[in-house]
């Protein structure tokens, strides 16, 4: 189940808040629970089971962990937490990858291949997976207590608004919010985290929808005999897709925790807008980052380390972002695109990047990024570079044709991909997302709000393309 469906949206929303907000406080937990689990076995009901397993371990060796005052005996048990984690993502999301990449070598050799019967990779293991990790280590580390009730432990992992895509949520967080919301549970933010869902739905449906149908055409066809006009037009519809799907989603899962009580970290701060890698990554899946920088670049030793070690790791991390996107040649090259200009801008890049001023430097970031999201999309490397090619093909003799429809939601698209780029649309976006309601602006937002969610439900039934590209992580 995705929060862009029909089902979500007409039937088990509207249900869940119901009983939600009519249950006296002790029982909330539990209806959230019981939610959270059928709206994840709506779409994997096999996966449960692995969920409420490592759960279960995970609760009792982090209880068992925090009681223990040997350090040697607590980093092992942080070490078998981890590994049991990690060994389940790896098995089911790399498996396959891994055994494909074997035969490959083997019928080099000419040897037989290794019979394999491929994998179904849960949903949303990846960022349950990283949720589990923050719980042992930000415990390990002495940062909260563990939860002293099981089904609180679950609640943490298993809250649907972040299952499936996040924000990826560390444990520290969080932790209090389980037990006691009271003083988030009000009728501003039950107003407020319905228009900031209803956003996210128009953003995810009413355009990053609306460019998915032009990016997968685009994609499908035959890159041997596409033209360089064709080729940019895929790329640029792909790279607003991909940020108002997920930007747009993430804005929804933000909604509908401050509905229940629950405060969300951001994961989106107008991205396309950074004037350099850097900057793109502290505004892209900022949760993301914050995963990595905490849990794996600070433990390889951050910024106190030699400059060639720096750098080393800068790119290791992110080579890992990329195979933690998936599992596949050209999501690892992704990360390492990514890393290398990260490591470059530390070098020299950045500094002329500052000297080219404020709109040379986002264009060229931009070009940058656009680049990257080509290996993001295209299943093959080799393929990612014949894509590549066309672009700078200077061939134009394009067999495609872009409806008025599709070029206004383009334009769209690019204005509000950039609509934070000055102080003074910044602060409209504020006023917008973060900054206290006055009575008319809760009257102005909230028609809004509720034609963007009729428009979007209509445009949902009206068509069957409704894609969520971050569903398979």
């Amino acid at each position: 189940m995705v929060f862009s469906s029909v089902v979500f949206l007409l039937y088990f929303l509207p249900l869940f808040l119901l009983i939600y907000y009519v249950c006296p406080t002790k029982f909330k937990n539990a209806v959230i629970l019981i939610g959270s689990i059928f709206f994840y076995a709506w779409g994997a009901p096999k996966f449960i089971f692995v969920i409420l397993f490592t759960t279960l371990l995970d609760f009792y060796l982090v209880r068992w962990m925090d009681n223990i005052q040997h350090e040697t005996k607590r980093k092992l048990l942080l070490l078998l937490s981890v590994s049991v984690n990690l060994g389940l993502l790896v098995y089911f999301k790399y498996s396959n990858f891994f055994i494909e990449n074997v035969n490959a070598a083997l019928s080099v050799f000419g040897d037989k291949q290794i019979h394999w019967t491929k994998l179904i990779l849960p949903i949303g293991i990846s960022f349950y997976t990283f949720e589990t990790i923050t719980y042992v280590v930000d415990v390990y580390r002495r940062l909260h207590k563990p939860l002293t009730k099981f089904w609180d432990y679950q609640l943490y992992i298993i809250l649907f608004p972040k299952l499936i895509a996040g924000p990826i949520i560390r444990y520290h967080e969080l932790a209090d919010q389980i037990n006691d919301r009271s003083a988030n549970e009000t009728i501003d933010n039950k107003l407020i985290g319905f228009y900031r869902f209803a956003f996210g739905l128009g953003k995810k449906v009413l355009i990053a929808n609306q460019m998915g149908l032009v990016a997968d055409e685009i994609f499908g066809s035959n890159f041997a005999e596409m033209d360089m006009a064709t080729a940019w037009i895929g790329s640029l519809a792909y790279t607003l897709q991909i940020y108002f799907d997920f930007s747009g989603y993430s804005d929804m899962a933000i909604g509908l925790a401050k509905m229940i009580g629950f405060k969300f970290p951001e994961n989106f701060n107008n991205p396309y807008i950074s004037q350099s890698i850097t900057e793109f990554w502290r505004r892209w899946h900022m949760t993301l980052g914050s995963w990595m920088k905490n849990y794996l670049y600070i433990p390889l030793g951050g910024n106190k380390v030699g400059k060639y070690r720096l750098y080393f790791n800068l790119w290791l991390v992110f080579l890992a972002s990329g195979l933690w996107h998936g599992a596949s040649w050209s999501f690892i090259f992704w990360g390492a695109f990514h890393g290398f200009f990260l490591v470059i801008e530390r070098m020299f890049l950045g500094n002329v990047l500052t000297k080219l001023g404020k709109l040379p430097s986002i264009i060229i970031t931009f070009l940058i990024v656009n680049f990257g999201w080509v290996f993001f999309r295209v299943e093959k490397i080799k393929d990612a570079f014949s894509y590549i090619q066309c672009m700078f093909s200077f061939k134009f003799n394009s067999t495609f044709s872009f409806d008025g429809e599709f070029k206004t939601y383009f334009l769209i698209a690019l204005f509000f991909s950039f609509f934070a780029i000055s102080n003074y649309t910044q602060k409209i976006q504020n006023a917008i997302y973060f900054n206290t309601y006055t009575n008319t602006r809760h009257v102005i937002i909230c028609f809004t709000s509720i034609c963007l969610f009729v428009l979007s439900i209509s445009s949902i039934t009206s068509s069957g393309f409704n894609p969520f590209i971050y569903f398979r992580f």
